[in-house]
């Protein structure tokens, strides 16, 4: 039987023997490490018109609102609508108690018929004028107290509207301390939206709004804005516009929350896709990476705009068909050579 020895390679890169520890010459080593160029990926930029628009949040009012109430105090006989039902503007809604009318009647009926009695006898001299006069006061001040009570005590709708509240029944002794009804017209409604002060010179009257409901998903409505405010809130730096919204189907209730877009026309700006932008860490600021043409990046800050979707309106800092970095920035720093992958 044969043996067979096989002599392996043994890859060292040197080989001292016993008798050699006296060489004089020793193998060195070196390492050489080669400068990776990153890869990045661009886009191209352009100037594009980009609609001005800002959401804000706000609650739905009622056009108007009152308070149904007579001017006393008094019991209510009748009570004739209840809350949710609408109601036309001379409506009547409740009547109170008629006792005092009816004796306040009494006494307008006698000193009518007492001053036109006087009123003869001093046409043809037999009544001083000063008699007249008293009697003429006595008649008109009953007449207005009269007219006064015959109003309060037939209470009628002042607006075209619904019923929000009901705080007495019938019977109830009415103590002036709130209101029988509270109607509220919600034909039109409105609301009252807080708008950035950098944007005041940018609003007018008879602009269009956008308004979405949470309440009401899938839904838009569209108002205008009525009424401007003429002064800036110091503490939010913000002023009110009314807007109004026809609501012709009475689809949007008081107290809904909604979204209301604010259109401010139009700007010709620079439109980057969002996954161009770098964030410095510890500030707001916001910079980009634009290639050169001798394929370098310059590290470039910028002032961003409104934000659509992915991508984002540039006010400041990039030029029309400049070519930003859009993929590959995390290996990158300013005026770096970089490779553009197709």
């Amino acid at each position: 039987m044969k043996t067979i020895f096989r002599i392996m390679p043994i890859a060292v890169a040197v080989l001292l023997a016993a008798g050699c520890g006296n060489t004089k010459n020793k193998a060195v080593e070196e390492t050489v490490v080669e400068e990776v160029v990153p890869t990045v990926s661009v886009t191209q930029v352009s100037i594009r018109e980009v609609p001005q628009e800002a959401t804000y949040t706000s609650t739905i009012q009622a056009y108007v609102k009152n308070n149904i109430a007579p001017q006393t105090a008094g019991r209510i006989s009748r009570i004739l609508v209840d809350i949710g039902d609408f109601v036309k503007k001379g409506q009547v809604v409740a009547e109170m108690d008629q006792t005092q009318l009816a004796q306040v009647e009494l006494q307008l009926k006698n000193n009518e018929t007492e001053f036109n009695r006087l009123k003869e006898l001093y046409e043809v001299g037999g009544l001083s004028k000063s008699d007249l006069d008293a009697i003429e006061m006595a008649y008109k001040v009953s007449k207005t107290q009269y007219e006064n009570l015959k109003e309060n005590a037939t209470l009628v709708s002042p607006i075209n509207g619904v019923i929000t509240a009901r705080n007495y029944d019938a019977g109830d002794m009415y103590a002036m301390a709130s209101p029988i009804y509270t109607v509220e017209q919600i034909v039109p409604v409105k609301l009252l939206v807080g708008i950035s002060e950098t944007d005041y010179s940018k609003v007018k009257k008879g602009d269009s709004v956008e308004i979405t409901a949470d309440a009401l998903p899938g839904k838009t409505f569209y108002g205008k804005i009525r009424k401007i405010y003429p002064t800036v809130d110091p503490t939010t730096r913000t002023f009110t516009v009314e807007v109004v919204i026809d609501n012709n189907y009475s689809t949007l209730r008081p107290g809904m929350f909604v979204r209301a877009t604010v259109k401010f026309g139009a700007n010709n700006s620079v439109v980057i896709p969002d996954v161009a932008v770098v964030k410095q860490q510890g500030s707001g600021e916001r910079f980009v990476y634009i290639l050169n043409e001798d394929g370098t990046v310059t590290y470039q800050k910028i002032v961003l705009g409104r934000r659509m979707g992915a991508e984002y309106e540039v006010l400041e800092g990039i030029a029309d068909g400049a070519k930003v970095v859009t993929g590959g920035q995390i290996r990158l720093k300013d005026g770096i050579k970089v490779i553009v992958n197709e």
